[in-house]
């Protein structure tokens, strides 16, 4: 066995447009500890998390130097002592926040969660961080109700083409704010498109539901947030999530008091989810959850929508193609091996 492994380092604070901060280097390759596990990547999942990562800022990265990497499909390679529940071999997943973009990683055995036979590494590394933040802010905070009405913004992101889909199966119709390029990819999962760039958000909402909707789910933040309070019926739930795309005209302290408070003196309801900061208090939600959303690629009810796919050391250049706001559905990286 080799002694070391290659990863993709983020080296000091960058940012969407300046990936330079971002080398391939050699690292030891470690043995396992009490209760962790040694895996082999086979897919790593690429998002707008990782983008701001490279900013130096994410509340729960560590400090640089370290390898980014937000979740993975890999097979396990060494088993630690004391562990029982995995072997050698085995397909597994895991949401790491970071360390995913190298070919190995240690981590506590907790942590990771087999991958069905019917489910690719591909696929398992798509619907990770995208579908479970998806199904929670759905199912966990908005408690969608077939019947409802529901307004996702960046709707043909990864999270939001994930929310169409789950939102339709849950038997809500769904309005889908995005760039009139994307329309198509919008009705085909079988949402009512709303290009945003074409007047205010609330008013665009407002001319198909008068009433307004019941739920809407916002991982832009900025401006958006009053508008999707706006776009709300009386009683409506606003579930912020991300905020991937900041806002450089509200401050986060604005649009925090908007989510809560605004949306209070409007008559509304404001929530705000992270899928990080909840699996960090409480493991229990992702280990019930990614099982259901992994029974559901395997029985073909929604489409892990990987529309690039780049090597695994190429951690860079996929990034590059996700800043450039022209990707509709996942990018993933992918191991040769695999």
């Amino acid at each position: 066995m080799t002694a070391t492994y290659r990863a993709v380092m983020l080296t000091r604070k960058g940012g969407a447009r300046a990936l330079d901060v971002l080398e391939v280097v050699e690292l030891p390759v470690e043995a396992p500890g009490p209760g962790q596990l040694r895996v082999r990547v086979r897919a790593a999942g690429v998002g707008s998390t990782d983008l701001m990562i490279l900013g130096g800022t994410y509340l729960f990265a560590p400090k640089i130097p370290f390898v980014p990497g937000y979740e993975i499909a890999a097979v396990v390679d060494a088993v630690g002592p004391g562990v029982d529940a995995f072997r050698i071999g085995q397909r597994v997943a895991s949401l790491t926040v970071y360390g995913g973009f190298g070919e190995m990683l240690v981590r506590d055995a907790a942590d990771f969660l087999p991958i069905p036979d019917g489910v690719s590494d591909r696929d398992a590394a798509a619907v990770i961080l995208n579908y479970v933040t998806a199904y929670q802010a759905i199912h966990r905070v908005g408690k969608a109700k077939a019947g409802q009405t529901a307004l996702v913004t960046g709707a043909a992101g990864g999270v939001g083409t994930a929310a169409l889909q789950l939102l339709r199966l849950a038997g809500v119709k769904v309005y889908g704010a995005a760039s009139a390029g994307k329309h198509a990819t919008l009705r085909a999962l079988g949402a009512v498109p709303i290009d945003y760039r074409a007047g205010q958000l609330d008013a665009l909402v407002r001319a198909l539901e008068p009433s307004g909707v019941d739920l809407a789910f916002d991982g832009v933040g900025g401006p958006m947030v009053g508008q999707c309070i706006g776009a709300l019926r009386l009683g409506g739930h606003l579930v912020a999530y991300g905020f991937m795309a900041a806002s450089r005209r509200l401050s986060t302290a604005a649009m925090f008091a908007n989510i809560f408070l605004g949306s209070r003196l409007r008559g509304r309801r404001g929530s705000f989810y992270g899928i990080t900061a909840l699996y960090r208090r409480d493991r229990t939600p992702l280990r019930e959850d990614l099982p259901k959303i992994f029974s559901l690629v395997e029985e073909k009810k929604i489409d892990p929508m990987v529309t690039r796919s780049f090597p695994l050391l190429e951690a860079r250049k996929a990034l590059e193609v996700l800043a450039s706001g022209a990707v509709e559905g996942k990018i993933v990286l992918e191991s040769p091996a695999a």
